[in-house]
This record gives structure tokens, sequence and C-alpha cells, in this order.
């Protein structure tokens, strides 16, 4: 199963605190809106987003059908097919997407330990 690009979504209380910490660290702002609370930061393959009053908790996030650079690839496990997997394995979902659809779409579950899990495809 493919899940696609990978980044953690971060749950920041201070938006510009944070940009200043993850540049020290070798971070630039890759994509998003200061302005809106919201960026993503990029060090060669890790990405990092930082929101700012969007959500209570960190999110891991999986991105199926594009890259580390959000350019699109041509073979990907479409969300519909992970969620049907994942219900398959007994895997419970938080939101679940209409599996009538196709295109972009989301779901959200849960790791043991209460992580939440976004994937999120935008092709």
């Amino acid at each position: 199963m493919k899940l696609g690009a990978f980044s953690i979504s971060l749950a920041v209380k201070d938006i510009h605190k944070s940009k200043a910490f993850y540049e020290k660290i070798g971070f630039s702002v890759f994509a998003g809106d200061i302005e809106r609370n919201y960026l993503i930061m990029k060090n060669g393959n890790a990405l990092v987003g930082l929101f700012q009053g969007m959500f209570e908790n960190n999110i891991l996030t999986f991105n199926p059908g594009w890259d580390e650079n959000a350019n699109a690839v041509a073979n990907f496990d479409d969300v519909r097919s992970i969620q049907q997997h994942l219900k398959s394995e007994g895997v419970a979902l938080e939101k679940e997407v209409d599996a009538t659809t196709s295109g972009p779409a989301s779901m959200m579950f849960y790791d043991p330990d209460g992580n939440s899990i976004l994937i999120d495809q935008h092709v």
C-alpha cells in the first residue's frame, strides 16, 4: 500500500516563533500563508506543517498521489483503496471517504496511542 508523501502537521501556539525555530534548524518555507496561520516547512525530503488555531493535536499526514515536493506521481493508491484495505484489516475510521466518488478526498483514523493519522489526497 502506497500512502504517499509524509509530513507531520503540528498544532502550534505561535506560528511566527515556530517558523523562526524551524528555520534555525534548517527548514525553509515551502508553501502556505502565515497570514492565514499555516505554513509548510521543508528540509530535504522532510516536511513539517505549522498550523496555529486549526486543530488541537499533532497529526501524521500522508498525501497519496504526491511526492515530497507536492508533484503528482503517476502510480499511487487512491485514498478509497487505502480505506478499503484499512477497513479489511479492522482499523476503525474516524472520518471516511465516500467510496462512490473520485478525486480529492480525505479520511482520518487513530493509532493505538491516540495519534491522529490523516490520509489527504489532493489529486
